[in-house]
Order: structure tokens, then sequence, then C-alpha cells
């Protein structure tokens, strides 16, 4: 019985069988570059600016794909041990660089259905001042302290939590501190300047999705008017494929590029509107 995560029982036997083919998170690693136009989500901006509501793309992002989760929950699924769980939490891990230095972190932020975009840019913002704060170490900064202390039983240490993992066994402390252990795992590589890559998924931990933001650019569309150019994020997706289909995959990422299209739908009150369930249409006479 794991702590982080439920076992799935009902699913299609394909999905049962696939993770014994497919042994490894890295042979089941699909990778799609997605191209998200940056306009609606400038604008968007722009006017929460001129409320005192500051929103980063980050945010944006993220939000998107939360709440895509919520609509798709296999999206919070992972493998271990030949077994399909979901995740009992939702949490992301990011990398933070240290101001000052050329050193990084990562840690992990938790998040709720019930955040809106503004919870979840407040709980980044959060997490990003926490995790620079000089001198001061997070829970995986001490963790690799202490096993790189262990000096010659490192090898015997790391090989006992990848056995406690593949059992179920970490206890939650260790879980909590870990970023391999994730919904999701993001980067925002256009903050240093950087072109988008397809991040791997690791094999340790949980994590079955990674989005790797990248530079804006250039992406031909066609149009009546012949071939224009329109200014993107791209993003670079990697998904284990054992936890959902190619079909589901495009659906979900589908209901992300409507979110980023029209970044209002993401305001609490149009979260909840969208929830409420539709009015039955009146019969004649009545």
């Amino acid at each position: 019985m794991r702590c982080d995560g439920t076992r799935v029982r009902h699913e299609d036997p394909m999905y049962h069988l696939i993770p014994y083919f497919l042994t490894k998170r890295y042979d089941a690693m699909n990778m799609i570059t997605i191209d998200i136009p940056e306009a609606p989500m400038k604008a968007y901006m722009n006017a929460k600016r001129r409320e005192g509501k500051a929103v980063s793309h980050l945010a944006l992002v993220l939000s998107a794909y939360l709440h895509t989760m919520e609509k798709f929950p296999a999206l919070n699924r992972f493998v271990v041990g030949h077994k399909i769980y979901q995740h009992n939490d939702i949490t992301v891990s990011m990398v933070v660089l240290k101001p000052g230095t050329e050193l990084d972190t990562m840690s992990k932020i938790r998040l709720t259905y019930d955040d809106d975009i503004f919870a979840v840019q407040e709980k980044i913002s959060a997490y990003i001042e926490q995790n620079r704060q000089q001198g001061e170490a997070n829970a995986l900064d001490r963790l690799m302290n202490i096993l790189v202390k262990m000096s010659g039983l490192l090898t015997a240490a790391i090989g006992l939590i990848r056995i406690g993992d593949r059992l179920g066994l970490l206890p939650r402390a260790l879980i909590d501190a870990s970023p391999f252990h994730a919904s999701l795992l993001i980067t925002n590589l256009a903050s240093i300047r950087t072109n988008h890559i397809y991040h791997h998924v690791y094999q340790f931990g949980t994590t079955s999705v990674a989005i790797a933001m990248g530079n804006l650019r250039e992406v031909p569309r066609r149009s009546r008017d012949g071939v224009t150019f329109e200014r993107c994020i791209p993003m670079g997706i990697v998904m284990d494929e054992r936890i959902a289909s190619g079909h589901y995959f495009a659906q979900a990422f589908a209901q992300v590029k409507k979110y980023l299209a029209n970044p209002e739908l993401m305001e609490r009150q149009n979260l909840l509107a969208e929830k409420q369930p539709a009015a039955l249409p009146e019969k004649a006479g009545e």
C-alpha cells in the first residue's frame, strides 16, 4: 500500500499489461512540441497588471495544466512495479536558481483543484522566494547532504531507497522531499534565455509528464492572406504512454490550449460556473 498513490484497478486490460512489456519509464516516453500563441496570454497579463495583479507565463501554463488534469485525471497517474496508481495529491517539481550563484535547487509546489490562476501565481511566487533564500537549504538539499556524507555506504543507501520505492515502502517524509515523486515536472527555460527541450521523465519516482517551456519563437501559420508568423511559446512535452492513450493525451493538451487561448476561464468565478450542471430546457406550456 503506497502512501502517495491509490491502485488503479478498473481499467482497460491493455493498460494493465503494457507495464509488463514496457518495464522502464524511458521505454514508454512519447514526445511532442506544442506551440502556444502568446498574444492572448500577453493581453491577459497586461490587463491584470493594470488591475494590480501580476500573472506570469509559468502561472498560466501551470494553471491550465492543473485544471485540464481535473477533466483528464489519468494525467495524474504513474506506474511503479508493473502497477498503475493514481496520485493522492497534486505536486509539481520545479528547478530554482539561487541568486548570486550558479547553483540551483529543486522542490515541489502543492496545488489543489480549488486553486484559480491567482492562487497558482501566489504559490509559485512563494515557492521561488522560499527556495532562493541564500544560506537556507530545503528538504531535498538536506537529504542530499545526508546521503553524500554516507560516502562508502552511498551505493547501498540509494539501492535501498530504490527498492523501497518499488515496493511502496518509502516513508512520507522522504516522498515529500523528493522532486522525483510528483504529478508533473515543469521548467521554464526561457527564464535563462534557452530554447525548449524534451526533458526526460525519471525512471526513479512517480513523475509521468515533463514540460519544458522555451524562448519565444515565430511559427508560420497559413491563412487566407498567405503565410503569417505568430509569436508562440514552445513547450516540449514528454509523456509516459503507459498511463493513457495517445488520443487521451491529444484531447488533454487541446484543453490546455483552450485555457491558454482564454485565460479568463481560469479565474475562480468561471471555473465554478464551468462546473455547474447545465440547466434543462423548459417544456412547452410550462
